[in-house]
């Protein structure tokens, strides 16, 4: 076969078309990298806020300054003060400073998983904006910072365990007088024997309630006899019931003749009312007799003194 006829025929203008593919993918590595930039906020007009830590142990640049949960800036540097302290430069959108306060508070925040995290706090969103490039000190909580703590405290824990889980610890000991106070609750004198001590004390104690509940049965049988001879048939409180209805017919009795006194008494005072009226009486003729006595004795004085034969009167005592 012929070489000549094997060859494929020569592309038209091979150059100038691998230069536009070339043009081509510039174009559109530039158009990537500018949308990424759009899209990372490069060309965003940010704000500077100044975060001051004692550390930045867990910061790096690129991570998010968070509110409520949603990303409001970002780390763009980190450097190191003259006092000695971290200064976190974070860029924040000003679409985005609105959420931040004079009054907000920042946090860092280390759990056991997981990164580093920046938080805003602001409670009052009614308190001025946040001015530009202010300087914040941030309130950290290291859940880390916390182990070693921790690890002495379960340390002293397992220690105070081991001397209380000793032989000759007051625990063992409590243990062991606990158990001998179970074995006597659980003996033929149950509680009574664990308070008395020992069983013939015990022993003597149900004895005794043996001779109260003797007791307290004949108090009982005594108690039934009273009953009956007091509210039985012919008992005491059947005669009494007697004797009160008797004492109410005498007591009956007496009203009656106290009525009839009444009556006789108020004739009596009737009597008396008529016998002062009379009596009344009696003072007034009594007042005109002596007017009339005077007047005669006055007369006969008058005539004794004018009658000429008159004899002396007076009385002469010797």
């Amino acid at each position: 076969m012929d070489s000549s006829q094997s060859a494929p025929p020569p592309v038209a203008n091979l150059e100038l078309k691998a230069r536009l593919v070339l043009l081509l993918l510039f174009v559109l590595l530039l158009g990537s990298a500018v949308y990424v930039m759009v899209a990372r906020g490069v060309f965003e007009r940010t704000q500077q806020l100044v975060l001051i830590a004692d550390d930045s142990e867990g910061i790096a640049v690129g991570m998010d300054l968070t509110f409520s949960g949603f990303p409001i800036g970002k780390v763009g540097r980190i450097e190191l003060s003259p006092e000695g302290n971290a200064r976190i430069l974070v860029d924040v959108p000003l679409k985005d400073a609105k959420w931040l306060r004079s009054s907000s508070i920042f946090t860092m925040e280390s759990g056991l998983i997981g990164g580093t995290r920046l938080r805003a706090f602001s409670g009052i969103l009614s308190d001025p904006p946040m001015p530009a490039d202010s300087e914040r000190h941030v309130l950290r909580g290291d859940a880390k910072a916390e182990i070693p703590l921790m690890v002495a405290s379960v340390r002293e824990l397992v220690g105070n365990l081991r001397v209380l889980t000793a032989s000759d610890a007051p625990l063992s000991a409590s243990l062991l007088n606990v158990q001998g106070a179970t074995d006597k609750l659980n003996g033929q004198q149950g509680v009574l024997g664990l308070l008395m001590g020992n069983d013939k004390d015990a022993q003597k104690v149900v004895a005794t309630l043996d001779r109260t509940n003797a007791l307290l049965s004949r108090l009982d049988g005594l108690a039934t006899n009273a009953n009956q001879q007091v509210f039985g048939p012919d008992g005491v409180a059947e005669r009494t019931n007697a004797a009160v209805v008797q004492l109410n017919g005498l007591l009956a009795d007496a009203r009656n003749s106290l009525k009839k006194v009444d009556a006789v008494l108020q004739e009596a005072q009737a009597i008396g009312v008529n016998t002062r009226e009379a009596t009344n009486d009696l003072v007034s003729v009594r007042t005109e007799l002596e007017s009339s006595l005077s007047k005669v004795e006055h007369l006969v004085n008058d005539i004794n003194r004018k009658w000429p034969l008159r004899r002396d009167t007076e009385v002469k005592l010797p």
